[in-house]
């Protein structure tokens, strides 16, 4: 069992709120848009890190962390990128990729919109942990929660951390 804390889109900030909601994890995922790489240190210094970049950061950002990253986590498929769209609106850069060997669970980022819904077509969970950070148009910075077990994907969260 893992519990993962999945965000995205933090644009450079990292505050106590959300490394108290680090702290609480086993892992945690980062959806691109990380900004300073000091976001990426900070957590790295406390628990596990799986992250890509998005389209704001820099070179060193894209040495560090891949474009896309797939895993297995327990008994379940991850693909985490940046921009990835939803479904029945995926990135045309994904679309063969995704019929072709979909995951059980598809995140990513960008929006600034937190989403998750179910896939049908591809079964599969589409998560978006919306906007993590204070740059941006929402209103409410968010993040996600939830335990991996085995196959299952379960105990879901949504973490409203508080308006910009």
């Amino acid at each position: 069992m893992k519990k993962i804390l999945l965000l995205s889109d933090t644009h450079s900030h990292i505050d106590d709120t959300i490394l108290k909601y680090v702290a609480q994890a086993d892992e945690v995922w980062h959806a691109g848009d990380i900004g300073d790489l000091n976001v990426t240190d900070t957590i790295k210094k406390l628990k596990p890190l799986r992250c890509v970049y998005g389209n704001i950061d820099d070179a060193k950002a894209r040495l560090e962390f891949p474009l896309h990253n797939r895993f297995l986590c327990e008994d379940v498929s991850v693909w985490i990128t940046h921009i990835g769209g939803y479904p029945g609106k995926y990135n045309p850069n994904i679309k063969e990729e995704m019929a072709l060997n979909p995951p059980k669970l598809f995140i990513c980022g960008h929006s600034h919109i937190l989403k998750v819904i179910y896939d049908k077509k591809n079964n599969l969970l589409h998560m978006n942990p919306g906007a993590a950070g204070k740059s941006g148009f929402h209103q409410m910075r968010t993040m996600l929660r939830f335990v991996i077990e085995g196959d299952k994907i379960k105990d879901l969260e949504i973490i409203e951390i508080g308006k910009k």
